[in-house]
């Protein structure tokens, strides 16, 4: 147990984090962070769930999803400006020596799963867009079902495989992390070149599209679009999750809180307008794609290889096979840049943990020179590594399913337990038509949840993690001595003696 404590002079002493985040850099690694390869590997797959070019519902649906919980975030934010985003926000609502001292340690462990899982994403589409140029990539060496039969939750299953294109993620993650061993300053400079590159792949994606735009493709609806039936609102379910994947890292920037500059207006501004911003160009990007490709064409690849690179496909119908590889190259920069960013953020959220205690005392050390803690980068790489030996499908799902259970209903709740129970409470900046945002992000949750087929399989994951979390937390506790087995004095309470 003495490997989870370190005493206060060792915190006191040690390095700091540098506040070294400008507004500029904070959006730019917010969008890069959003953006990613998710749009440009999921389009069949949302186009697929609804049945049609009705699918854009799905998008727009996740933009206000994404703006309403992005108010939550926003409020938060400004409010408890430090490293570790929701561990810090969780332990300060439900209290630090009591419920808060359970639900932040579950963050951290559920981010143990999810965080890797989101970095492998990100790498796995690199690599399978990288089979556009080199097909040999998609060579499978191995691959294997796993199932594990649990009492009263069901099956537990998963693929694992090797292909070619595995070792190209791995490569992935290693130049990445290779690129954030260096000080805050030097990483704000290379996200807004990263950045450039993002928006540039961008434009030139809806400059295509928008000048070969072909209206009857893009409006052709099957009769029964807009019929609001049960097979609707299951697809429209599908279709959320998937769109909510996509927009996910509008909250990059409050893992980051103790390296912004001016917090309190740069985490609230960075949120809102990297939200607005990525809304606008996926809303425009994904129309002018159904303008060139039929989405009978996009929903039948679905299940195929050519969905793994469809933006190639669109840019080779276009412009040919040397523009085809151009932007194949391009969306790969983008993917890249959207794992850098994510393991920027997320290998803050282990280093604020270990600060207060609640983690592995190695992941408290900050390097003595460059003022980053590299423990938790390397070791968070190393996981995210190992991840990619995953399907990518099942990343996603599994991602989505295991942050709402654990951190973001949590959170959202949390925020309005706050405000009711806390009203003096710093808030620098106040959550806009409250209580409507945090209430409409709830219902969204849940919708995505249980709105879909199969939802259940998911949710399993969800519930063993939580299960094996609490369990792991109260041993810990009931040697420590921690909430809920603190005596008075422990929790703060004076004796009555």
């Amino acid at each position: 147990m003495e490997a989870l404590t370190h005493t206060n002079q060792e915190i006191a002493t040690a390095p700091r984090l540098e506040r070294g985040l400008s507004l500029g850099s904070a959006t730019a690694l917010n969008m890069i962070d959003m953006i990613g390869v998710g749009p440009f590997i999921t389009i069949p797959l949302i186009i697929g769930a609804m049945g049609g070019p009705q699918a854009m519902i799905g998008w727009i649906f996740g933009a206000v999803f994404a703006l309403a919980d992005g108010m939550v975030w926003a409020e938060l934010g400004a409010s408890m400006p430090g490293a570790g985003g929701s561990y810090r926000y969780l332990r300060e609502i439900y209290g630090p020596n009591r419920l808060g001292k359970l639900l932040s340690f579950l963050f951290i462990w559920q981010l143990s799963f999810s965080a890797p899982l989101s970095i492998a994403s990100g790498c796995i589409g690199l690599a399978h867009y990288a089979s556009f140029l080199w097909p040999s990539l998609q060579k499978t060496y191995f691959s294997h079902d796993l199932t594990v039969a649990l009492p009263l939750l069901g099956a537990l299953k998963a693929t694992v495989s090797v292909r070619a294109e595995t070792f190209l993620a791995i490569a992935t993650v290693a130049i990445a992390v290779w690129l954030l061993y260096r000080r805050i300053v030097a990483v704000g400079t290379i996200s807004k070149f990263l950045w450039v590159g993002v928006l540039g792949t961008l434009a030139w994606i809806i400059f295509a599209g928008i000048t070969h735009f072909d209206a009857r493709k893009a409006l052709d609806f099957p009769p029964d679009a807009f019929t609001l039936s049960p097979e609707f609102f299951m697809g429209l379910g599908a279709a959320s999750l998937i769109a909510t994947y996509d927009y996910w890292g509008y909250y990059n920037v409050c893992f980051l809180g103790e390296e912004v500059r001016d917090p309190v207006r740069t985490i609230p501004r960075a949120l809102i307008y990297s939200i607005v911003a990525v809304a606008s160009i996926y809303i425009v990007m994904n129309i002018s794609i159904l303008g060139v490709l039929p989405w009978r064409e996009l929903a039948g690849s679905a299940q195929s290889e050519s969905r793994m690179y469809v933006i190639s496909v669109f840019m080779q119908r276009i412009y040919g096979d040397t523009a085809a590889a151009v932007v194949t190259v391009l969306i790969m920069f983008t993917a890249f840049a959207s794992v850098f960013s994510l393991l920027l953020g997320y290998s803050r959220v282990p280093y604020a943990a270990a600060t207060d205690g609640n983690y592995f005392r190695a992941f408290a050390r900050v390097h003595p020179k460059l003022h980053f803690p590299n423990v938790s980068l390397l070791a968070l790489g190393l996981v995210a590594a190992l991840c990619c030996f995953l399907r990518l499908a099942d990343i996603i799902a599994a991602l989505v399913v295991i942050r709402i259970m654990v951190q973001f209903l949590v959170q959202t709740v949390g925020l309005l337990y706050l405000r009711r129970t806390r009203p003096d409470f710093p808030r620098p900046f106040r959550m806009w038509l409250y209580p409507a945002p945090a209430l409409f992000a709830i219902g969204g949750f849940l919708y995505v949840l249980i709105s879909r087929k199969d939802f259940l399989k998911e949710i399993r994951y969800g519930t063993v993690i939580v299960i094996v979390g609490v369990a792991i937390y109260l041993w810990r506790a009931w040697n420590t001595g921690d909430w809920p087995f603190a005596t008075a004095e422990k929790r703060g309470v004076p004796s009555r003696g």
